[in-house]
Protein backbone atom coordinates (compact mmCIF):
# COMPACT_ATOMS: atom_id res chain seq x y z
CA UNK A 1 0.00 0.00 0.00
CA UNK A 2 1.22 3.54 -0.74
CA UNK A 3 1.57 5.74 2.37
CA UNK A 4 0.93 9.52 2.46
CA UNK A 5 3.98 11.70 2.29
CA UNK A 6 3.35 13.08 5.80
CA UNK A 7 3.62 9.61 7.35
CA UNK A 8 7.42 9.56 7.15
CA UNK A 9 10.32 11.94 6.50
CA UNK A 10 10.97 12.55 2.87
CA UNK A 11 14.46 11.34 1.88
CA UNK A 12 16.78 13.41 -0.19
CA UNK A 13 15.36 12.98 -3.67
CA UNK A 14 17.37 11.14 -6.26
CA UNK A 15 16.27 10.18 -9.76
CA UNK A 16 15.73 6.61 -8.60
CA UNK A 17 13.76 7.64 -5.54
CA UNK A 18 11.57 9.95 -7.54
CA UNK A 19 10.70 7.16 -9.93
CA UNK A 20 10.26 4.49 -7.30
CA UNK A 21 8.14 6.50 -4.85
CA UNK A 22 4.51 6.06 -5.88
CA UNK A 23 3.47 8.91 -3.59
CA UNK A 24 5.06 11.35 -5.95
CA UNK A 25 2.60 10.32 -8.59
CA UNK A 26 -0.23 11.04 -6.17
CA UNK A 27 0.91 14.51 -5.20
CA UNK A 28 -1.57 16.02 -7.58
CA UNK A 29 -4.52 14.18 -6.02
CA UNK A 30 -5.80 10.77 -4.83
CA UNK A 31 -4.38 7.60 -6.34
CA UNK A 32 -6.43 6.18 -9.21
CA UNK A 33 -7.24 2.72 -7.85
CA UNK A 34 -8.79 1.63 -11.14
CA UNK A 35 -5.56 2.37 -12.96
CA UNK A 36 -3.60 0.51 -10.27
CA UNK A 37 -5.88 -2.51 -10.61
CA UNK A 38 -5.49 -2.43 -14.38
CA UNK A 39 -1.71 -2.33 -14.02
CA UNK A 40 -1.84 -5.36 -11.74
CA UNK A 41 -3.98 -7.28 -14.21
CA UNK A 42 -1.71 -6.36 -17.10
CA UNK A 43 1.33 -7.41 -15.10
CA UNK A 44 -0.29 -10.75 -14.33
CA UNK A 45 -1.19 -11.33 -17.96
CA UNK A 46 2.34 -10.36 -19.04
CA UNK A 47 3.75 -12.90 -16.58
CA UNK A 48 1.64 -15.71 -18.02
CA UNK A 49 1.85 -14.62 -21.67
CA UNK A 50 5.33 -13.34 -22.61
CA UNK A 51 5.71 -10.37 -24.93
CA UNK A 52 7.49 -12.56 -27.42
CA UNK A 53 4.77 -13.46 -29.95
CA UNK A 54 6.33 -16.91 -30.50
CA UNK A 55 5.61 -18.02 -26.93
CA UNK A 56 2.60 -15.79 -26.28
CA UNK A 57 0.64 -17.07 -29.27
CA UNK A 58 1.86 -20.57 -28.56
CA UNK A 59 0.57 -20.29 -24.98
CA UNK A 60 -2.84 -19.12 -26.17
CA UNK A 61 -3.10 -21.92 -28.71
CA UNK A 62 -2.10 -24.43 -26.02
CA UNK A 63 -4.76 -23.00 -23.72
CA UNK A 64 -7.24 -23.34 -26.56
CA UNK A 65 -6.38 -27.03 -26.79
CA UNK A 66 -6.71 -27.48 -23.03
CA UNK A 67 -10.01 -25.61 -22.82
CA UNK A 68 -11.40 -27.45 -25.82
CA UNK A 69 -10.33 -30.82 -24.44
CA UNK A 70 -11.59 -30.08 -20.92
CA UNK A 71 -14.99 -28.98 -22.19
CA UNK A 72 -14.98 -31.85 -24.67
CA UNK A 73 -14.35 -34.28 -21.84
CA UNK A 74 -17.29 -32.80 -19.93
CA UNK A 75 -19.38 -33.28 -23.06
CA UNK A 76 -18.47 -36.98 -23.20
CA UNK A 77 -19.00 -37.37 -19.44
CA UNK A 78 -22.54 -36.10 -19.95
CA UNK A 79 -22.94 -38.32 -23.00
CA UNK A 80 -21.92 -41.43 -21.06
CA UNK A 81 -24.50 -40.60 -18.39
CA UNK A 82 -27.31 -39.68 -20.74
CA UNK A 83 -26.80 -42.26 -23.51
CA UNK A 84 -26.11 -46.00 -23.62
CA UNK A 85 -22.50 -47.18 -24.00
CA UNK A 86 -23.31 -48.57 -27.44
CA UNK A 87 -24.67 -45.21 -28.61
CA UNK A 88 -21.57 -43.45 -27.25
CA UNK A 89 -19.26 -45.87 -29.06
CA UNK A 90 -21.13 -45.61 -32.36
CA UNK A 91 -21.39 -41.81 -32.13
CA UNK A 92 -17.70 -41.38 -31.37
CA UNK A 93 -16.77 -43.63 -34.29
CA UNK A 94 -19.07 -41.61 -36.55
CA UNK A 95 -17.53 -38.34 -35.37
CA UNK A 96 -14.05 -39.79 -35.86
CA UNK A 97 -14.99 -40.43 -39.46
CA UNK A 98 -16.29 -36.87 -39.66
CA UNK A 99 -12.87 -35.62 -38.58
CA UNK A 100 -11.10 -37.86 -41.07
CA UNK A 101 -13.39 -36.89 -43.95
CA UNK A 102 -13.15 -33.20 -43.04
CA UNK A 103 -9.38 -33.52 -43.07
CA UNK A 104 -9.58 -35.07 -46.52
CA UNK A 105 -12.03 -32.46 -47.79
CA UNK A 106 -10.35 -29.38 -46.37
CA UNK A 107 -7.17 -30.29 -48.28
CA UNK A 108 -5.04 -29.19 -45.31
CA UNK A 109 -5.79 -25.59 -46.24
CA UNK A 110 -5.73 -24.66 -42.55
CA UNK A 111 -1.97 -25.19 -42.45
CA UNK A 112 -1.75 -23.52 -45.85
CA UNK A 113 -3.35 -20.38 -44.34
CA UNK A 114 -0.98 -20.51 -41.36
CA UNK A 115 1.97 -20.59 -43.76
CA UNK A 116 0.87 -17.92 -46.28
CA UNK A 117 -1.60 -15.49 -44.66
CA UNK A 118 1.07 -13.72 -42.55
CA UNK A 119 2.61 -12.32 -45.74
CA UNK A 120 -0.58 -12.06 -47.87
CA UNK A 121 -1.43 -8.42 -47.05
CA UNK A 122 -4.49 -7.20 -48.96
CA UNK A 123 -4.90 -10.66 -50.53
CA UNK A 124 -5.81 -12.11 -47.13
CA UNK A 125 -9.63 -11.97 -47.27
CA UNK A 126 -9.79 -13.42 -50.78
CA UNK A 127 -7.36 -16.18 -49.86
CA UNK A 128 -9.39 -17.19 -46.79
CA UNK A 129 -12.77 -17.16 -48.58
CA UNK A 130 -11.39 -19.14 -51.50
CA UNK A 131 -10.07 -21.80 -49.13
CA UNK A 132 -13.42 -21.91 -47.31
CA UNK A 133 -15.38 -22.44 -50.52
CA UNK A 134 -13.11 -25.15 -51.89
CA UNK A 135 -12.99 -27.11 -48.65
CA UNK A 136 -16.74 -26.95 -48.00
CA UNK A 137 -17.57 -28.32 -51.45
CA UNK A 138 -14.92 -31.04 -51.43
CA UNK A 139 -15.76 -32.10 -47.85
CA UNK A 140 -19.44 -32.47 -48.71
CA UNK A 141 -18.64 -34.63 -51.73
CA UNK A 142 -16.26 -36.78 -49.69
CA UNK A 143 -18.88 -37.28 -46.97
CA UNK A 144 -21.51 -38.30 -49.52
CA UNK A 145 -19.06 -40.75 -51.08
CA UNK A 146 -18.36 -42.30 -47.67
CA UNK A 147 -22.08 -42.76 -46.95
CA UNK A 148 -22.43 -44.67 -50.20
CA UNK A 149 -19.65 -47.02 -49.06
CA UNK A 150 -20.84 -47.50 -45.46
CA UNK A 151 -22.48 -50.93 -46.09
CA UNK A 152 -19.12 -52.29 -47.29
CA UNK A 153 -16.42 -50.44 -45.35
CA UNK A 154 -18.15 -49.64 -42.03
CA UNK A 155 -21.35 -51.65 -41.53
CA UNK A 156 -21.36 -50.71 -37.86
CA UNK A 157 -22.22 -47.15 -38.90
CA UNK A 158 -25.30 -48.03 -40.93
CA UNK A 159 -27.42 -45.80 -38.67
CA UNK A 160 -25.96 -42.87 -40.64
CA UNK A 161 -27.93 -43.90 -43.70
CA UNK A 162 -31.29 -42.55 -42.52
CA UNK A 163 -32.10 -39.31 -44.41
CA UNK A 164 -31.96 -36.87 -41.48
CA UNK A 165 -28.84 -38.40 -39.96
CA UNK A 166 -27.11 -38.55 -43.34
CA UNK A 167 -27.82 -34.86 -43.96
CA UNK A 168 -26.45 -33.97 -40.52
CA UNK A 169 -23.36 -36.08 -41.16
CA UNK A 170 -22.62 -34.26 -44.45
CA UNK A 171 -23.27 -30.86 -42.85
CA UNK A 172 -21.03 -31.71 -39.87
CA UNK A 173 -18.22 -32.79 -42.18
CA UNK A 174 -18.34 -29.61 -44.30
CA UNK A 175 -18.79 -27.41 -41.23
CA UNK A 176 -15.91 -28.98 -39.38
CA UNK A 177 -13.61 -28.47 -42.36
CA UNK A 178 -14.33 -24.73 -42.25
CA UNK A 179 -14.09 -24.79 -38.43
CA UNK A 180 -10.54 -26.12 -38.64
CA UNK A 181 -9.59 -23.56 -41.28
CA UNK A 182 -10.88 -20.62 -39.28
CA UNK A 183 -8.55 -21.68 -36.47
CA UNK A 184 -5.68 -21.55 -38.94
CA UNK A 185 -6.76 -18.15 -40.24
CA UNK A 186 -7.09 -16.68 -36.73
CA UNK A 187 -3.66 -18.06 -35.84
CA UNK A 188 -2.12 -16.61 -38.99
CA UNK A 189 -3.43 -13.09 -38.29
CA UNK A 190 -2.14 -13.41 -34.69
CA UNK A 191 -5.55 -13.61 -33.01
CA UNK A 192 -5.15 -16.87 -31.07
CA UNK A 193 -7.30 -15.49 -28.25
CA UNK A 194 -10.31 -15.86 -30.50
CA UNK A 195 -9.36 -19.48 -31.14
CA UNK A 196 -9.93 -19.99 -27.41
CA UNK A 197 -13.22 -18.08 -27.55
CA UNK A 198 -14.66 -19.99 -30.51
CA UNK A 199 -13.84 -23.32 -28.89
CA UNK A 200 -15.65 -22.23 -25.71
CA UNK A 201 -18.70 -21.23 -27.75
CA UNK A 202 -18.63 -24.52 -29.65
CA UNK A 203 -18.34 -26.63 -26.49
CA UNK A 204 -21.04 -24.80 -24.51
CA UNK A 205 -23.61 -24.88 -27.31
CA UNK A 206 -22.75 -28.52 -27.98
CA UNK A 207 -23.42 -29.51 -24.36
CA UNK A 208 -26.70 -27.61 -24.32
CA UNK A 209 -27.93 -29.34 -27.47
CA UNK A 210 -26.73 -32.69 -26.12
CA UNK A 211 -29.13 -32.29 -23.22
CA UNK A 212 -31.97 -31.46 -25.60
CA UNK A 213 -31.24 -34.59 -27.62
CA UNK A 214 -31.19 -36.74 -24.49
CA UNK A 215 -34.47 -35.25 -23.26
CA UNK A 216 -36.07 -36.10 -26.60
CA UNK A 217 -34.49 -39.58 -26.55
CA UNK A 218 -32.87 -39.05 -29.95
CA UNK A 219 -30.53 -41.85 -31.01
CA UNK A 220 -28.53 -39.33 -33.06
CA UNK A 221 -28.58 -36.67 -30.35
CA UNK A 222 -24.77 -36.61 -30.05
CA UNK A 223 -24.28 -36.06 -33.77
CA UNK A 224 -27.07 -33.46 -33.93
CA UNK A 225 -25.49 -31.50 -31.08
CA UNK A 226 -22.24 -31.22 -33.07
CA UNK A 227 -24.05 -29.86 -36.12
CA UNK A 228 -25.88 -27.17 -34.19
CA UNK A 229 -22.80 -26.11 -32.23
CA UNK A 230 -20.72 -25.89 -35.40
CA UNK A 231 -23.26 -23.57 -37.00
CA UNK A 232 -23.20 -21.15 -34.05
CA UNK A 233 -19.41 -21.22 -33.72
CA UNK A 234 -18.85 -20.59 -37.41
CA UNK A 235 -21.08 -17.53 -37.37
CA UNK A 236 -19.42 -15.98 -34.31
CA UNK A 237 -15.80 -16.73 -35.24
CA UNK A 238 -16.04 -15.63 -38.85
CA UNK A 239 -17.73 -12.37 -37.93
CA UNK A 240 -14.71 -11.56 -35.77
CA UNK A 241 -12.23 -12.88 -38.34
CA UNK A 242 -13.57 -11.17 -41.48
CA UNK A 243 -14.95 -7.97 -39.99
CA UNK A 244 -12.22 -7.19 -37.46
CA UNK A 245 -9.11 -9.37 -37.53
CA UNK A 246 -8.48 -9.38 -41.28
CA UNK A 247 -8.84 -5.57 -41.74
CA UNK A 248 -6.44 -5.03 -38.83
CA UNK A 249 -3.98 -7.51 -40.33
CA UNK A 250 -4.11 -5.81 -43.73
CA UNK A 251 -3.62 -2.38 -42.15
CA UNK A 252 -0.37 -3.32 -40.40
CA UNK A 253 1.04 -5.55 -43.16
CA UNK A 254 4.26 -4.37 -44.77
CA UNK A 255 4.03 -6.78 -47.72
CA UNK A 256 1.34 -8.34 -49.88
CA UNK A 257 2.62 -11.51 -51.50
CA UNK A 258 0.56 -14.02 -53.38
CA UNK A 259 1.70 -17.54 -52.47
CA UNK A 260 4.34 -18.67 -54.95
CA UNK A 261 4.09 -22.25 -56.21
CA UNK A 262 1.01 -22.54 -54.02
CA UNK A 263 -0.50 -25.61 -55.68
CA UNK A 264 2.74 -27.56 -55.41
CA UNK A 265 3.14 -26.69 -51.75
CA UNK A 266 -0.53 -27.37 -50.96
CA UNK A 267 -0.45 -30.76 -52.70
CA UNK A 268 2.61 -31.97 -50.79
CA UNK A 269 1.39 -30.60 -47.46
CA UNK A 270 -2.03 -32.15 -48.06
CA UNK A 271 -0.54 -35.57 -48.73
CA UNK A 272 1.36 -35.47 -45.47
CA UNK A 273 -1.67 -34.31 -43.49
CA UNK A 274 -3.77 -37.18 -44.84
CA UNK A 275 -1.31 -39.72 -43.50
CA UNK A 276 -1.18 -37.96 -40.15
CA UNK A 277 -4.94 -37.64 -39.76
CA UNK A 278 -5.53 -41.20 -40.91
CA UNK A 279 -3.33 -42.36 -38.05
CA UNK A 280 -5.41 -40.26 -35.64
CA UNK A 281 -8.89 -41.13 -36.89
CA UNK A 282 -8.82 -44.62 -38.41
CA UNK A 283 -7.69 -46.31 -35.19
CA UNK A 284 -11.14 -45.85 -33.55
CA UNK A 285 -12.72 -47.49 -36.57
CA UNK A 286 -10.28 -50.41 -36.32
CA UNK A 287 -11.22 -50.81 -32.66
CA UNK A 288 -14.93 -50.73 -33.50
CA UNK A 289 -14.67 -53.29 -36.30
CA UNK A 290 -12.36 -55.65 -34.36
CA UNK A 291 -13.57 -55.35 -30.77
CA UNK A 292 -17.13 -54.01 -30.96
CA UNK A 293 -18.98 -50.87 -29.87
CA UNK A 294 -18.43 -51.29 -26.11
CA UNK A 295 -14.64 -51.56 -26.37
CA UNK A 296 -14.74 -48.70 -28.87
CA UNK A 297 -16.36 -46.53 -26.19
CA UNK A 298 -13.59 -47.38 -23.69
CA UNK A 299 -10.91 -46.61 -26.28
CA UNK A 300 -12.58 -43.41 -27.44
CA UNK A 301 -12.71 -41.74 -24.05
CA UNK A 302 -9.07 -42.58 -23.27
CA UNK A 303 -8.03 -41.26 -26.69
CA UNK A 304 -9.92 -37.99 -26.15
CA UNK A 305 -7.83 -37.32 -23.04
CA UNK A 306 -4.53 -38.51 -24.50
CA UNK A 307 -4.94 -36.71 -27.81
CA UNK A 308 -4.90 -33.29 -26.13
CA UNK A 309 -1.17 -33.78 -25.47
CA UNK A 310 -0.63 -34.29 -29.21
CA UNK A 311 -2.81 -31.30 -30.00
CA UNK A 312 -0.86 -28.95 -27.72
CA UNK A 313 2.38 -29.83 -29.51
CA UNK A 314 0.67 -29.26 -32.87
CA UNK A 315 -0.66 -25.85 -31.87
CA UNK A 316 2.65 -24.67 -30.45
CA UNK A 317 4.21 -25.65 -33.76
CA UNK A 318 1.70 -23.46 -35.61
CA UNK A 319 3.01 -20.44 -33.71
CA UNK A 320 6.52 -21.43 -34.80
CA UNK A 321 5.50 -21.48 -38.48
CA UNK A 322 3.81 -18.05 -38.28
CA UNK A 323 6.90 -16.42 -36.76
CA UNK A 324 9.25 -18.23 -39.15
CA UNK A 325 7.49 -16.61 -42.12
CA UNK A 326 8.36 -13.16 -40.74
CA UNK A 327 11.87 -14.03 -39.53
CA UNK A 328 13.21 -17.06 -41.43
CA UNK A 329 16.77 -16.33 -40.29
CA UNK A 330 15.70 -17.03 -36.68
CA UNK A 331 14.07 -20.39 -37.41
CA UNK A 332 16.68 -22.49 -35.59
CA UNK A 333 16.65 -20.16 -32.58
CA UNK A 334 12.84 -20.22 -32.43
CA UNK A 335 12.77 -24.00 -32.83
CA UNK A 336 15.18 -24.61 -29.96
CA UNK A 337 13.26 -22.27 -27.68
CA UNK A 338 9.97 -23.91 -28.62
CA UNK A 339 11.44 -27.38 -28.11
CA UNK A 340 12.62 -26.52 -24.60
CA UNK A 341 9.39 -24.75 -23.76
CA UNK A 342 7.16 -27.52 -25.09
CA UNK A 343 9.24 -30.19 -23.40
CA UNK A 344 8.85 -28.54 -19.99
CA UNK A 345 5.15 -27.80 -20.48
CA UNK A 346 4.13 -31.18 -21.82
CA UNK A 347 6.56 -33.12 -19.63
CA UNK A 348 4.68 -31.95 -16.54
CA UNK A 349 1.33 -32.66 -18.18
CA UNK A 350 2.42 -36.18 -19.20
CA UNK A 351 3.47 -37.03 -15.66
CA UNK A 352 0.17 -35.69 -14.35
CA UNK A 353 -1.97 -37.63 -16.83
CA UNK A 354 -0.04 -40.87 -16.29
CA UNK A 355 -0.34 -40.57 -12.51
CA UNK A 356 -4.02 -39.61 -12.47
CA UNK A 357 -5.22 -41.80 -15.36
CA UNK A 358 -7.64 -43.92 -13.24
CA UNK A 359 -9.15 -40.85 -11.60
CA UNK A 360 -9.53 -39.03 -14.92
CA UNK A 361 -11.26 -41.95 -16.63
CA UNK A 362 -13.46 -42.66 -13.60
CA UNK A 363 -15.23 -39.39 -14.38
CA UNK A 364 -16.79 -41.21 -17.33
CA UNK A 365 -17.68 -44.22 -15.20
CA UNK A 366 -15.84 -46.98 -13.28
CA UNK A 367 -15.80 -49.29 -16.29
CA UNK A 368 -13.84 -46.69 -18.31
CA UNK A 369 -11.13 -46.53 -15.64
CA UNK A 370 -11.03 -50.34 -15.45
CA UNK A 371 -10.55 -50.86 -19.18
CA UNK A 372 -8.75 -47.69 -20.30
CA UNK A 373 -6.15 -46.77 -17.64
CA UNK A 374 -3.21 -48.63 -19.20
CA UNK A 375 -4.16 -47.32 -22.64
CA UNK A 376 -4.24 -43.70 -21.43
CA UNK A 377 -0.84 -44.05 -19.75
CA UNK A 378 0.72 -45.42 -22.92
CA UNK A 379 -0.80 -42.61 -25.00
CA UNK A 380 0.53 -40.03 -22.53
CA UNK A 381 4.04 -41.49 -22.70
CA UNK A 382 3.92 -41.51 -26.51
CA UNK A 383 3.28 -37.75 -26.47
CA UNK A 384 6.85 -37.10 -25.26
CA UNK A 385 8.68 -38.31 -28.41
CA UNK A 386 5.84 -36.80 -30.45
CA UNK A 387 7.05 -33.33 -29.40
CA UNK A 388 10.20 -33.78 -31.49
CA UNK A 389 8.35 -35.39 -34.39
CA UNK A 390 5.75 -32.62 -34.53
CA UNK A 391 8.27 -29.76 -34.36
CA UNK A 392 10.46 -31.36 -37.04
CA UNK A 393 7.45 -31.47 -39.37
CA UNK A 394 6.74 -27.79 -38.69
CA UNK A 395 10.37 -26.86 -39.39
CA UNK A 396 10.17 -28.58 -42.77
CA UNK A 397 6.86 -26.83 -43.50
CA UNK A 398 8.28 -23.42 -42.61
CA UNK A 399 11.29 -24.03 -44.88
CA UNK A 400 9.07 -25.45 -47.66
CA UNK A 401 11.04 -28.70 -47.70
CA UNK A 402 8.10 -31.05 -47.57
CA UNK A 403 9.57 -34.32 -48.83
CA UNK A 404 10.81 -35.19 -45.36
CA UNK A 405 7.60 -33.99 -43.71
CA UNK A 406 5.50 -36.20 -45.97
CA UNK A 407 7.83 -39.16 -45.44
CA UNK A 408 7.67 -38.97 -41.65
CA UNK A 409 3.88 -38.68 -41.64
CA UNK A 410 3.58 -41.59 -44.05
CA UNK A 411 5.76 -43.71 -41.76
CA UNK A 412 3.62 -42.67 -38.79
CA UNK A 413 0.44 -43.78 -40.54
CA UNK A 414 1.82 -47.14 -41.67
CA UNK A 415 3.36 -47.99 -38.31
CA UNK A 416 0.40 -46.94 -36.15
CA UNK A 417 -2.28 -48.64 -38.25
CA UNK A 418 -0.20 -51.73 -38.91
CA UNK A 419 0.80 -52.25 -35.29
CA UNK A 420 -2.74 -51.51 -34.06
CA UNK A 421 -4.23 -54.07 -36.43
CA UNK A 422 -1.59 -56.60 -35.32
CA UNK A 423 -1.92 -56.03 -31.57
CA UNK A 424 -5.67 -55.53 -31.08
CA UNK A 425 -6.57 -59.27 -31.16
CA UNK A 426 -4.05 -60.14 -28.42
CA UNK A 427 -3.83 -56.99 -26.26
CA UNK A 428 -7.26 -55.47 -26.80
CA UNK A 429 -7.49 -51.68 -26.76
CA UNK A 430 -4.14 -51.54 -24.92
CA UNK A 431 -2.56 -52.67 -28.19
CA UNK A 432 -3.42 -49.29 -29.74
CA UNK A 433 -1.48 -47.54 -26.97
CA UNK A 434 1.52 -49.80 -27.52
CA UNK A 435 1.33 -49.02 -31.25
CA UNK A 436 1.45 -45.25 -30.64
CA UNK A 437 4.33 -45.46 -28.15
CA UNK A 438 6.47 -47.71 -30.36
CA UNK A 439 5.76 -45.61 -33.45
CA UNK A 440 6.71 -42.30 -31.85
CA UNK A 441 9.92 -43.70 -30.38
CA UNK A 442 10.94 -45.15 -33.74
CA UNK A 443 10.33 -41.80 -35.48
CA UNK A 444 11.97 -39.62 -32.82
CA UNK A 445 15.18 -41.65 -32.52
CA UNK A 446 16.63 -40.79 -35.97
CA UNK A 447 15.56 -37.14 -35.55
CA UNK A 448 17.74 -36.95 -32.44
CA UNK A 449 20.67 -38.82 -33.98
CA UNK A 450 20.70 -36.80 -37.21
CA UNK A 451 19.31 -33.51 -35.86
CA UNK A 452 21.99 -31.46 -37.66
CA UNK A 453 20.46 -32.51 -41.00
CA UNK A 454 17.04 -30.95 -40.36
CA UNK A 455 17.65 -28.37 -37.61
CA UNK A 456 19.76 -25.99 -39.69
CA UNK A 457 19.26 -22.49 -40.98
CA UNK A 458 19.48 -23.41 -44.68
CA UNK A 459 17.57 -21.76 -47.48
CA UNK A 460 13.89 -22.37 -47.96
CA UNK A 461 13.14 -24.52 -50.95
CA UNK A 462 9.97 -25.82 -52.49
CA UNK A 463 9.42 -29.53 -52.49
Amino acid sequence: MTEPRTARPTPTPTPTALVADPAAAGAQGPIDTRRSLGAVVRSGVAAVFPRDPLLRNGHLLAISSLVSSALGSIFWVLATHWYDDEVVGLSYSALSMTLLLASIGQLNLSDFLVRFVPSAGHHTRRLILLCYAVSAVVSSLVAIGFLLLVPRVAPGLDFLLTPVTAACFVAATAGYAVFVMQDGALTAVRRPGWVVAENVVFACVKMGLLGVGAALALFSGILLSWVGALAVSLLVANYVLLRRAVPDHVRVSTEAQRPSRALRYAAADYAGSLFRMAAYTVVPLLVLNNLGAEQSAYFSLAWIVGYVLYLIARNLGSSLVVEAVSSPERLVEHTMRMLRHTGLLLGAAIVLVAALAPQILSLFGPEYAEHGTTLLRLLALSALPNILVSLAIDVWRARRRLRWAVGVQFAMCVLVLGLTKLLLPTLGITGAGVAWLVTMCLLAAPLVIWRARWLTTGSRRSS
